[in-house]
């Protein structure tokens, strides 16, 4: 494998371990003592901490390897989580962001970064020993004691025993045995080693992909066997792995000669040869065995007891545990990861084979040949499904992108002194990979402000009969071919009176003007309005909403506010799924061809003279007796055309209101590859974008959020005067 390709695998990696960390470190305040939730945290550090040493970054193995022992501890139960230890690792989980992004970028740490990774050193080691210095880890694990018997006789060696039997399928499994014996030297000295190659077959009926070896291992140390035992994490349900500290009893390495494949006398010369046993005391260990020096059984009863009570339910667990791990590693194995270019090169030619694919339909149906016409339709139908299949690669969950507002909210509501909570729903709903990236910092901001502006201090909440505490909501579900992504809180609204005189005070509306609310509310998006009387770290300076509005408008999407005094409000957002490949449905203006996409069209109706008649010089026609607004795109593009044979309807849906656009032809459904306008257009309302026909020609994609503008403001303006 490449190195620098496994590096960069080994950096998006630790950034998914780190967001998962950081998850259950905001989790874990709510259930300090979920084993679950501890375990998650231990095996995001400890497998950043392996994965680190396999690419000799040791700054990111020291740093991490403290934060890994205080974790240990809360493991044991003999630290407690609370409040103070979670914002202390959340700060780890930053500085690790920090170091791996370091990694990505090719840059050693700076001395800024080194001494913020001494000062959470020293606050970690606080856990660890319960004073400053270096945990000392020295001591061996006190080896168990037996029910009865006489004082068991210790061995001399002052050194760990490792025997080691790998499982066959490690190198299937893509691990390499070398490299955990080398990380070894991370934590101690290998003193000795023997290789053994008992289990290895004739030349003849040797799978190289089949591992074969076995080691015995002096190993000076002064780490536990916990830390020990967790450098051969990832190969040990697989591996036959023991390990015996110093001084550990004669009749325990007796045991372990005895419980291994090999044959005894060859195992004790092994050990004798890696210094843990002397002759004499491996002489010793055998004649007490022999001799049937052994220690007594318990009485019967005792261990039907612990047959029956306490060891079913502790391996039932082991088992269920080794399952979800086998099926977790199982789903993990049918992903593979693809760069994003390559994904973005696949859509690019899915849309250049649909143009390619409609100028063939276009020849079928100039030459009229059954056979050819059979050919195309046949190959229409794959492209859609192709498509269909592509644009699915590029769809992801929302959830991790509103999952990471959970950190948001926690460090925000501190700072403000305010209790915040966070609900989430709608978190499985998919939208375009592009889009989620573009989307993270407008929600940022709005979630910022909400707290800040929207949510009052606890005393003003508890007056108005509200919860002491505070509720953001983030909700997305899918409508009408957009997905619509909601920021709700339940604080005090917006003051509709400041707001307009606010915007009278800066000029942005006249004094005689008439708006509606809507209109209202959507001033707080204009550059450098606000109306917090004082500016605070977060907001107040009037920057911010505009560019929200902005970045959203870049991805053809809208941004809406309803508010309710004293009850709350909500920021709704409105974004196409995808901004590659569409479903249109063509229509013809003035001799010219434009697209709407085919989720926005309700029905299409004619525009007869009696309709004409009826609406007079007005812009409403009677749909069945609902009241239709419509616009006509002539008029609205400012195009005229004398030869009209008749005019159509096409009634259009977005954001839960109707809206009629009266065209001249109806073309049909057509698969849509939508192409940027250039900066040169980026003013023009009312387009989306291009497309290319198979005949060569250029058709504009409508925005129809911006046109039910247009029809929805003139609607809105009347009603407002009417009140």
């Amino acid at each position: 494998m490449n190195l620098d390709d496994a590096l960069k695998t080994f950096v998006i990696e630790s950034r998914e371990l780190l967001e998962q960390m950081e998850d259950a470190l905001l989790h874990i305040e709510q259930a300090p003592d979920d084993p679950d939730t501890i375990n998650a945290i231990f095996r995001a550090a400890h497998t950043i901490k392996g994965s680190a040493g396999l690419f000799g970054l040791d700054h990111i193995v020291r740093f991490t390897h403290a934060a890994e022992s205080v974790l240990d501890r809360v493991r044991a139960g003999e630290v407690a989580v609370d409040g103070d230890l979670a914002a202390l690792f959340l700060q780890v989980c930053d500085l690790l962001n920090t170091l791996i992004d370091g990694v990505s970028e090719g840059a050693e740490p700076d001395a800024d970064t080194e001494a913020q990774a001494q000062r959470l050193i020293g606050q970690l080691n606080v856990y660890t020993q319960g004073e400053a210095g270096i945990p000392d880890h020295t001591a061996p694990a006190p080896a168990e004691a037996r029910r009865d018997g006489p004082e068991p006789t210790l061995a001399e060696a002052d050194h760990w025993h490792l025997s080691l039997r790998f499982g066959s399928d490690v190198f299937r499994n893509g691990m390499d045995p070398l490299s955990f014996i080398r990380y070894l030297n991370r934590l101690g000295r290998i003193a000795h080693i023997v290789t053994l190659t008992d289990a290895l077959p004739v030349a003849a009926e040797m799978d190289p992909e089949t591992c074969y070896l076995g080691f015995e291992i002096g190993f000076e140390s002064g780490a536990t066997k916990a830390e020990i035992e967790s450098v051969f994490e990832f190969v040990a349900e697989d591996s036959v792995l023991h390990i015996l500290p110093p001084r550990s009893k004669i009749s325990d390495y007796i045991e372990l000669i005895r419980s291994l494949p090999e044959q005894e006398m060859q195992l004790g010369e092994i050990l004798v040869r890696c210094g843990t046993l002397t002759d004499k005391e491996l002489q010793a260990g055998l004649d007490r065995q022999a001799h049937g020096d052994r220690h007594p059984p318990p009485p019967i009863g005792e261990v039907l007891i612990e047959q029956t009570v306490v060891h079913p339910p502790v391996v039932e667990a082991a088992l269920e545990k080794q399952q979800k791990v086998k099926e977790q590693k199982r789903q993990e194995a049918s992903f593979i990861r693809v760069d994003a270019q390559k994904l973005d090169k696949l859509i690019n030619l899915v849309g250049e084979l649909i143009i390619s694919s409609a100028a063939t339909n276009l020849i079928a149906e100039r030459v009229n040949m059954d056979g050819l016409s059979e050919a195309t339709s046949t190959m229409t139908r794959l492209v859609e499904e192709v498509r269909d299949s592509v644009l699915s690669l590029r769809m992801v969950q929302i959830g991790a992108t509103f999952g990471r507002f959970q950190r948001v909210v926690h460090d925000v509501s501190k700072e403000l002194g305010k209790d915040i909570r966070l609900e989430i729903s709608g978190e499985e709903t998919e939208l375009d990979k592009t889009v989620v990236e573009k989307i993270g910092d407008p929600l940022t901001h709005l979630v910022r402000n909400s707290m800040d502006h929207g949510i009052e201090p606890a005393d003003i909440r508890l007056a108005r009969g509200k919860p002491a505490y505070g509720t953001l909501q983030l909700n997305a579900y899918h409508d009408a071919g957009n997905i619509v992504i909601e920021v709700s809180d339940d604080g005090g609204g917006l003051n509709r009176d400041k707001i307009l005189a606010k915007a009278l005070e800066r000029g942005l509306i006249e004094t005689n003007q008439v708006l509606s609310d809507r209109e209202i509310y959507a001033l707080i998006f204009e550059p450098g309005f606000s109306t917090a009387d004082q500016v605070s770290n977060l907001s107040g300076r009037g920057v911010g909403m505009d560019v929200v509005r902005r970045n959203i408008q870049s991805l053809r999407g809208t941004v809406d506010v309803d508010s309710e005094p004293g009850v709350g409000t909500t920021i709704r957002i409105r974004l196409p799924l995808t901004l590659a490949i569409i479903d249109g449905f063509m229509v013809g203006v003035a001799g010219s061809s434009y697209v709407l996409p085919l989720d926005t069209v309700v029905e299409c109706i004619e525009l007869t003279a009696s309709d004409r008649a009826m609406a007079g010089d007005g812009t409403y026609l009677n749909l069945r007796g609902e009241v239709l607004p419509y616009l006509r795109l002539r008029d609205f593009f400012d195009v005229h055309h004398s030869d009209i044979q008749r005019e159509n309807v096409v009634v259009v849906q977005y954001a839960g209101r109707k809206a009629g656009l009266v065209v001249d032809d109806l073309l049909g459904e057509f698969q849509t590859v939508i192409k940027p306008l250039g900066k040169v257009f980026s003013l023009i309302k009312g387009i989306g974008g291009f497309t290319i026909l198979g005949n060569g020609e250029v058709a504009l994609i409508l925005d129809v959020a911006r046109l039910m503008q247009q029809v929805t403001s003139r609607e809105d303006g009347r009603d407002a005067v009417r009140h």
